[in-house]
């Protein structure tokens, strides 16, 4: 019988951070109640049990933060340089030196084709073709524009009623004769995203602040001390920080017809959302051979071909990953020979991969938001963009047209934008009110600090992206 992980004893979801301190926490816990007769042995430093629990890296580690003065943050991407169309329709019997055809492509806008040019025309049925001139047009846009191509071939070999593929590639034209009739206009998308407002605060009475607990408690960030309620404040920070970068991956905008559409917090396009809606996705499961990556490979081709990216997995893509790569080696007959296929009988056996190169160089490392359990670990659900298990994040900058400085500029794929002006900077505001702790603002008999950023996520470059998905 295969063994498993026992479900119990489990992993605690429940931390000791509430939403008001407690100076049970430290203080008056029984377990060292000095009253009793059976003095304890206590360990007076508290023990790390969990490691480092803070999830945010992965904007530091891909991505930029630069500031913005807008509510709205917009830009340009570059469209393709060349049309092709797969919808069209075939409105002239086969065997003519002439045919007609209707384009039906229903994200065309207008068409593309102008007298002169010189196309290749293919069966998508059947897979027959043919070359020939466009030689006249009628304008329009889906299932209006229409033209005439007169074959090289002797006679046309698509069928009427077809659908075919048009694809332009050149022009042709006589001796003495007029040159292109019209021109075409570059084609830009613009996307736009809007920053949000994310708040939190800690409390803590005078009173409470004038009894120092004597468990020595430290952070991730290095703070240390015999202050019980410096950690939690120090804890509410790294939470803080944690939620500057999840709610950029996780944000999604409040839809048509929601209770939130119109309100004061409509949401912002977080890169999930966006990777799902204009990027690529890879469902049901993680890819597990070479096959099923040679399908991302062939997709990514057809986007900005890209020659370096990184995969951000969680553990268990990590491992199909790994078992990917060390399938391809036939194994030594003195042994499992995995990692550079160079170990012996003396080292320890290395049985993970940090990359590989298959027409494009892929590098993997884990994300621990995704292996989390109080954060992402564990979610399997199928919902569009619930169950994440990786995320492809292409390698470098890229080249957009910036709206505010009016002109183009290289930009990460990934980054943030905060607001900021020469008076207000919101990447990261903190600040303590009350009359505690040295505050003099207000008569509330406690310390309050509080932490507030304004900010958005910009994905430039979406359809370079890759999103694995249960």
């Amino acid at each position: 019988m295969a063994g498993s992980v026992q479900a119990t004893p489990g992993f605690s979801l429940t931390p000791s951070s509430e939403q008001v301190a407690l100076q049970s926490n430290y203080l008056t816990n029984n377990d060292f109640d000095f009253m009793n007769q059976y003095l304890p042995d206590t360990y007076e430093k508290e023990f790390e049990r969990y490691g480092n629990r803070t999830v945010a890296s992965f904007l530091r580690l891909v991505g930029a933060e630069m500031p913005s003065n807008s509510d709205l943050i917009k830009w340009a991407e570059q469209g393709r340089l060349h049309t092709k169309y797969v919808n069209v329709n075939a409105d002239t019997a086969a065997g003519a030196q002439t045919q007609d055809y209707t384009i039906d492509d229903a994200a065309m806008v207008s068409s593309v084709m102008r007298k002169g040019l010189t196309v290749l025309v293919v069966d998508n049925a059947t897979g027959n073709s043919n070359k020939g001139i466009v030689t006249a047009v009628t304008p329009g846009g889906p299932g209006v524009a229409g033209f005439t191509l007169t074959f090289y071939e002797a006679t046309g070999a698509i069928a009427i009623n077809s659908t075919c593929t048009i694809m332009i590639y050149g022009s042709e034209f006589g001796k003495g004769t007029e040159g292109m009739q019209g021109s075409l206009e570059a084609e830009d998308s613009i996307f736009e995203n809007k920053p949000i407002i994310i708040k939190d605060k800690y409390t803590v009475s005078g009173s409470d602040m004038a009894q120092i607990g004597w468990i020595e408690v430290t952070t991730e960030n290095g703070a240390t001390g015999y202050l019980w309620y410096l950690k939690s404040e120090h804890e509410t920070r790294l939470r803080f920080e944690d939620y500057l970068e999840t709610a950029m991956i996780e944000a999604v905008p409040a839809a048509a017809g929601s209770a939130l559409a119109g309100s004061a917090t409509t949401g912002s396009e977080g890169i999930f959302y966006v990777v799902n809606e204009r990027g690529n996705v890879f469902g049901g499961g993680n890819p597990v051979d070479l096959q099923q990556f040679d399908s991302i490979i062939q997709r990514l081709d057809k986007q900005g071909a890209i020659e370096e990216n990184v995969i951000f997995l969680n553990r268990q893509f990590g491992f199909d990953v790994d078992d990917m790569l060390a399938a391809q080696n036939s194994y030594g007959a003195n042994g499992t020979s995995y990692g550079l296929f160079d170990n012996d009988e003396e080292m320890a056996l290395n049985l993970g991969f940090s990359g590989f190169r298959r027409g494009y160089d892929f590098y993997k490392t884990d994300w621990k938001y995704l292996n989390d359990p109080t954060m992402r670990g564990g979610i399997t659900v199928a919902t569009s963009g619930v169950g994440v298990n990786g995320l492809l994040v292409p390698a470098g900058s890229t080249s957009v047209y910036d709206q505010i400085l009016g002109k183009n500029a290289k930009r990460p794929f990934l980054h943030v934008r905060y607001r900021a002006s020469e008076t207000e900077d919101r990447r990261y505001k903190t600040w303590i009110t009350g009359s505690a702790g040295g505050a003099r603002t207000t008569d509330l008999d406690a310390m309050e600090v509080n932490f507030l950023s304004e900010r958005a996520v910009c994905t430039l470059g979406a359809n370079n992206f890759f999103l694995f998905t249960d």
